[in-house]
């Protein structure tokens, strides 16, 4: 049965406050990608055991650890294995161990399928996946036809949730479009904005329509509504031109980092320097190869996360992620750090236990999402609606001396 989407989110989002998105030798196989594999937990012959009598949890995880969208998957995945590796050292969920194994999509749907029937194989009984909204949409008819309880870390279209066993730990497409805009207005970023999106992408496209119809509420006109597609997204000479001549000082861009890495690139060549806006697709963009990460200086983005924050929560989570993988983790990773969480919870107040069939587990797991209230790394008390949907509020940072700064 599909799920009518709610407006309780929308709601949530236009009155929320935007802020100024080690390892156990006792988890399972992690297919990290990059040098997640150092520093991930090794199976040992006692989880292998566990595993074959039933007496452990079995976590699949499906994104892109390799190509174009690999900085998202491999920051999802990467995270869920600290996210396991913390609850397996507390002792477990429900007094269980956990097992977590990833597998690379490539961003592509058929791969994403593939990789969900491999999982399958392996004895998945909950996926948290996909990473990106296209191959989540394919995933999601095939855990639906199972039974199994999925929650995506990042794939934001409502598309995603048609079915009743799926749930967002992000924020959904049309959100982010009006959250975007009501940020703009309220905060008189601009008078005049152009658009560029990818119309062959539902996650762009579907920002854009809801930015565009809140926008005519707010303080700001949409004098450019620029698209291009999958098969032409190296030339942005056109779009950038008419929101050069309409007077655009603001574009805003929901689109992935790496066509945006090339729009501003070639906006500094034709000397346009308006202010850029993104959403959670843009985190990402400061590790672009070969990008002049000076171009960067000064975009913003709404983002449920913002690693250089000074809460606890948020430190301790930046530090193990730097130390396990040199790197500073993204939006994507701590939303799938926070997923993890939610897993644990709804399980922990589902009762379940990991002898009972995938689509019992299913069952108990999606009605007990709608119960649970999770501190997480991007949000305090957060909650699910029946339709999938979670609530939270939006963070906003800009690019500053080189760094995701909280504004």
């Amino acid at each position: 049965m599909k799920k009518a989407v709610s407006m309780f989110l929308a709601a949530a989002l236009a009155v929320g406050t935007f802020a100024g998105c080690g390892s156990s030798a006792d988890t399972g196989s992690t297919g990290n990608a990059g040098n997640a594999g150092s520093a991930a937990s090794t199976e040992s012959s006692s989880t292998d055991s566990a595993a074959a009598d039933g007496s452990v949890f079995k976590i699949g995880g499906i994104g892109p650890t390799t190509g174009a969208a690999a900085i998202y998957g491999s920051a999802v995945m990467n995270a869920a294995q600290i996210a396991v590796d913390e609850i397996n050292e507390a002792g477990g969920i429900n007094g269980y161990q956990v097992e977590f194994k990833a597998e690379d999509d490539q961003n592509d749907a058929e791969k994403a399928v593939n990789a969900y029937n491999s999982l399958k194989d392996w004895g998945m009984q909950v996926l948290m996946g996909t990473v990106t909204t296209t191959p989540c949409i394919a995933v999601a008819d095939k855990t639906a036809e199972d039974g199994m309880f999925e929650i995506t870390p990042s794939a934001s279209s409502t598309d995603v949730i048609e079915n009743d066993n799926v749930f967002q730990a992000c924020f959904t497409d049309p959100n982010q479009g009006t959250a975007s805009a009501q940020y703009i207005g309220e905060n008189n970023l601009a008078t005049k904005v152009a658009v560029i999106y990818d119309s062959s992408d539902v996650y762009s496209s579907g920002i854009e329509a809801t930015f565009v119809k809140e926008a005519a509420n707010q303080g700001f006109e949409v004098v450019a509504e620029e698209a291009f597609t999958a098969d032409s997204k190296t030339d942005f000479s056109t779009q950038l031109q008419k929101a050069q001549s309409e007077g655009a000082d603001l574009v805003f861009l929901p689109i992935y980092y790496t066509e945006a890495s090339i729009i501003l690139n070639q906006a500094n060549g034709m000397g346009y320097e308006p202010t850029f806006f993104g959403c959670d697709g843009m985190d990402g963009i400061l590790d672009v190869k070969n990008f002049d990460t000076s171009l960067a200086e000064g975009l913003m983005l709404l983002t449920p996360f913002v690693a250089d924050a000074d809460d606890e929560k948020t430190q301790a989570f930046v530090s193990k992620y730097k130390e396990l993988y040199g790197d500073t983790p993204n939006q994507f990773g701590a939303d799938a750090y926070d997923a993890i969480y939610a897993i644990k919870a709804a399980i922990e107040e589902a009762g379940v236990t990991p002898d009972m069939s995938v689509s019992d587990i299913g069952t108990a797991l999606e009605e007990a999402m709608t119960k649970i209230s999770v501190d997480g790394l991007t949000g305090d008390g957060m909650t699910w609606e029946a339709t999938g949907e979670v609530s939270k509020a939006p963070k906003a940072m800009v690019i500053k001396d080189g760094a995701y700064t909280a504004m």
